[in-house]
């Protein structure tokens, strides 16, 4: 097996350039607060709050008065009680139930991939054996599991996106980590990012999927995971 050491958190990669399209429909679809609550959905909420004020909100809706304070610092009116009535899903980039995206997700999910190993036709991955190979293939092991919010219900039922493609997640979801079945692509990277929702490619939509298999909502699945990644930026 190949191996490379890496943290088990995976990213929340957030775009600047879907966040501030995603901002700019938002408020033109109508309304006045955005919804900032629970760290704007685990976006972070400085960075949402900018970018939606600038493109005409009024205001922002958050979680605690301390949030209310540091935001009015930065010249930006928050309250903590009343209606947040311009569409998050716009504002995020969220897919409506059927996977349907109206706006660029702004955050993208993305685990790396730790190592590969050859699997023959009848192996079983992961703990409990809930998986075993058809046939003769290769699995990735890849940061990213339960512990942050990648719900054990989508072992056997989601994908994630390497290498412009979509790959099943096999076997149950551990608490920091998860096995991909690479089906039969062998010249995955180490290091590699697996998407497993967010971004412009197939895995766009994937949280559509994520509260199809869980039940959760998409609000609840993306907060939390959002909440439980290391945070960071790209174009």
């Amino acid at each position: 097996m190949c191996e490379k050491t890496s943290s088990s958190r995976p990213r929340a990669v957030i775009s600047r350039s879907a966040l501030a399209a995603a901002s700019t429909a938002a408020v033109d679809a109508g309304g006045r607060v955005a919804d900032l609550r629970r760290d704007a959905w685990g976006h972070g909420v400085l960075a949402i709050a900018h970018a939606v004020t600038a493109a005409g909100a009024a205001a922002v809706l958050v979680d605690h008065s301390e949030e209310v304070e540091a935001l009015r610092l930065e010249g930006i009116e928050a309250l903590t009680e009343g209606v947040a009535d311009i569409d998050a899903s716009l504002l995020y980039g969220l897919p409506d139930a059927d996977g349907t995206l109206r706006t660029t997700p702004v955050m993208r999910l993305a685990g790396r991939v730790l190592s590969t190993k050859p699997l023959k036709a009848g192996d079983a991955v992961s703990y409990g054996y809930t998986h075993r190979a058809t046939q003769d293939t290769t699995a990735a092991l890849i940061t990213g599991g339960y512990a942050q919010g990648i719900v054990r219900a989508l072992g056997n039922a989601a994908t994630v996106e390497i290498a412009g493609a979509s790959r099943p997640i096999v076997g149950r979801v551990a608490m920091d980590v998860c096995v991909i079945d690479l089906q039969g692509s062998d010249d995955v990277e180490l290091g590699e990012d697996a998407t497993y929702f967010g971004g412009r490619g197939s895995a766009g939509p994937g949280l559509a999927r994520w509260s199809a298999v869980t039940g959760l909502t998409i609000a609840e699945l993306i907060a939390v995971a959002g909440s439980h990644a290391d945070r960071g930026w790209e174009a």
